[in-house]
């Protein structure tokens, strides 16, 4: 490779590191103006990435990988607001939280959380499933007696596989009268490994 060749190969690199600058300029301008509706973002877990959407009421999104993203953002589009951008600044707290909680170190989220993509019945039943305390669990049945609902334990499972906030809404922590695993939006399997993950720790 020639020197005119590295020259053009370091210009490049310089005009895409000028880029992302502009663009975490902008958006953090975004976001200082309160520009900024629906922050975006990525983090790893044990359960694979998890792609996370803030609002400024709080944590509105958690999906898994094993979900399209495009058809998670033309959701938030639709239902919250279509000025989304990615920035990991205003998802840091979400993230925080997430890998103090993966880490050993946290039993309880307390990060704000936006329940406007809940609806209906689950407003109820994920208020429910919240007050679940970090290694435990309750059963569909329970849920729905706690909700004044006692014949509605199918409904109660619609509504936890419809929570758009997964593991800070612990609908993990819900499993079928007998101790069966019942469903998980997320995957039996996931579902499967937070409920290890919590039995592994001391109950705080």
């Amino acid at each position: 490779m020639n020197a005119n060749e590295l020259k053009r190969l370091a210009t490049r690199a310089d005009g895409a590191r000028g880029a992302a600058e502009a663009r975490t300029r902008f958006v953090d301008a975004a976001l200082a103006a309160g520009a900024l509706d629906v922050a975006v973002g990525a983090v790893e877990s044990p359960v694979g990435e998890l792609y996370l959407a803030v609002t400024p009421k709080g944590l509105a999104r958690v999906s898994f990988a094993s979900e399209d993203r495009e058809e998670v953002l033309a959701d938030l589009a639709d239902r919250l607001s279509p000025r989304i951008l990615e920035s990991r600044r205003a998802i840091d707290e979400a993230r925080r939280e997430l890998e103090e909680y993966f880490g050993g170190s946290r039993a309880r989220f307390e990060i704000p959380v936006d329940r406007r993509l809940i609806r209906g019945i689950a407003k109820d039943v994920l208020r429910a499933t919240s007050r679940i305390p970090f290694g435990r669990t309750s059963t569909y049945t329970e849920i729905a007696d706690r909700i004044g609902r006692p014949r509605a334990a199918r409904a109660v499972g619609n509504a936890l596989g419809s929570n758009p906030i997964p593991i800070v809404i612990p609908c993990h922590r819900v499993l079928r009268s007998g101790g069966a695993l019942g469903g998980y939006g997320g995957g039996v399997e996931r579902k499967q490994l937070l409920l290890e993950l919590e039995a592994a720790r001391p109950v705080p």
